[in-house]
Order: C-alpha cells, then structure tokens, then sequence
C-alpha cells in the first residue's frame, strides 16, 4: 500500500495549489451554495452526545463545527484532509466557536493509521470521491469504525442529474469539444455516481446495511454571474478548460453563456439551481 506522502499525489497537488487556496478564497460563498445538503447530512448522521466522529475531508470545517456541537465535551470529533490550507481554515473556525474536543489531521484517509475501532460515526459531505484506491480507503476506514458504528456520507449524483453542472458543461463542450476518454470512475466529483459501483466498494470494505437514497436540494447563490464565475474556478468545466488550453476569450464565452443559462433559476432570494446527491448509509455489524 503507497505510504502517507505517495498516495493519491495528484490529488493532494490539486488541494493544496488549485481548489485548496481557491476555496478557501472563496470561504463564505461555497459554504452558502451546499447549505441545503449540509442540513440534510447533518440530520441524517445524527451525531448524539459523547459519541466519537471521524469527519473525513473535512476541509474548511464547516461540518466539523457542528458535530463538535453535537457530541459535546465529552464527545470528540477528528477531521483530516489532506489540504493544509482548507485545514488552516478549520482551525480558524474552530477556534473562532471556542470548541476544545476537535483534533484536525493533515493525512489521506486512504492510507493513514487510525486507531482501531475508534469511532462510533464516520461521515463525509463531499470529500470520499477522490480517492486513487477507493476499496483500499473504504477498508482503511471501516477498520476505524467500532462493531456497531455507522457510515453517513453525502456524494454527488452523475453530472446529468445536477443542473449546476450539467448546463455550463454543455456549453463548455459546444466551445471545446469533449474531454479526453478517462477510466470509469476516475477519481473526482462524481466518482460515485455509479450507484452500484459505490454498493460494491463498501460491501467489500465489510460495511452492512448499505444504502445509498437521492436527495434533492437547490445549489444557492446570490446573482448568476457570481455563480456562473464558480464554474470557471472548479469542478468538469474548469478542468475542462484547463485541458483544452481554452484562451480567455473562450473562457469569457463559456462564463458568459452560464451565466445567461443561469439567470432562467433567479428567485426573490437569489439564484437556486436544482441539484441531487446521494446520501450514503451503512454500519459495521456488532
């Protein structure tokens, strides 16, 4: 198995140079688009007073936080990411809400020694899809969860079922052509899409009781420009570009076309794009 400092290389690059410092910069309006799913999560984890967490790609700790909450002093939550700059981030909020029963790790989940049987809930929003060896990190992991513990994790549902994605994709396609062919489920956003694909990886990880339920919820912004911008910074589209060598010119024109697209979603309260992840459940059997 590749140590801590080799495994998933690429995507501890790309978290800490490209979408970690991006992130970060962005702190508050990426916090705002999820904050429908975050609630959702949240309710369905159910995190209980003195139970042990394990929140895995914590990032900027915004899930962190509350589970801190939840569990109370005599509960403790751990987040690890492998990006120093979200994790940076966390610290500040941590700090910021005066919580004292969080450690956060600079580690890949894929890889990193966990205690054994130490956590009565692992859970995720957003940050299980980028493991280079996912039936390694899911192993990884349910050897952390003690007999009897559950698996609460939010993922993306395929490109073609998230409008936020789907519509600027389409567009970038029509400016670039497609992307280069790229091995089923690669590493990224929607890794886990694949329903099955995901059942099978936790099944052989030796997680029970797996199921996996699509909610629905709106992606929040509060103009269309602004969210059409955040195409540009993350996720297909700006890969999409960074692939093709996209000059600014087309990239202006992409931006400009989602932002047209997304104006159709404006509400009184700002732009609200339907959106679909999955919410993941298992456990470990007694």
């Amino acid at each position: 198995m590749p140590d801590d400092t080799t495994a998933n290389a690429a995507m501890r690059r790309y978290w800490n140079e490209v979408a970690g410092p991006r992130w970060v910069g962005r702190q508050g309006v990426q916090e705002a688009r999820n904050v429908e799913m975050l609630g959702i999560l949240l309710a369905a984890a159910a995190a209980r007073p003195g139970e042990r967490v394990l929140d895995i790609g914590c990032g900027t700790g915004v899930t962190t936080q509350p589970y801190a909450e939840a569990v109370g002093p005599t509960g403790h939550v751990t987040g690890i990411d492998i990006s120093q700059p979200m994790l940076d981030a966390a610290r500040r909020r941590i700090d910021a809400a005066g919580l004292h029963n969080v450690t956060l790790t600079l580690a890949d989940a894929q890889v990193h020694e966990f205690a054994p049987a130490a956590y009565d809930l692992l859970t995720s929003r957003l940050g299980v899809m980028f493991f280079a060896d996912p039936t390694a990190a899911f192993r990884n992991l349910f050897g952390a969860l003690r007999p009897g513990g559950r698996l609460c994790m939010a993922v993306w549902a395929p490109l073609a079922e998230n409008v936020h994605w789907k519509i600027p994709f389409d567009i970038a396609v029509k400016h670039l052509g497609p992307p280069a062919p790229e091995p089923a489920h690669a590493p990224g956003p929607h890794a886990f899409g694949d329903r099955d694909y995901l059942r099978g990886i936790l099944n052989a990880a030796g997680f029970a009781d797996i199921a996996s339920e699509p909610r629905h919820f709106h992606i929040r912004g509060d103009t269309a420009a602004h969210m059409a911008e955040h195409v540009g910074l993350f996720g297909a589209v700006q890969r999409l570009m960074d692939e093709k060598g996209a000059d600014e010119a087309t990239r202006r024109a992409i931006i400009a076309e989602t932002e047209t697209a997304f104006a159709a979603y404006a509400t009184p309260d700002g732009i609200r794009l339907p959106a679909t992840f999955l919410l993941v459940t298992a456990r470990r059997a007694q």
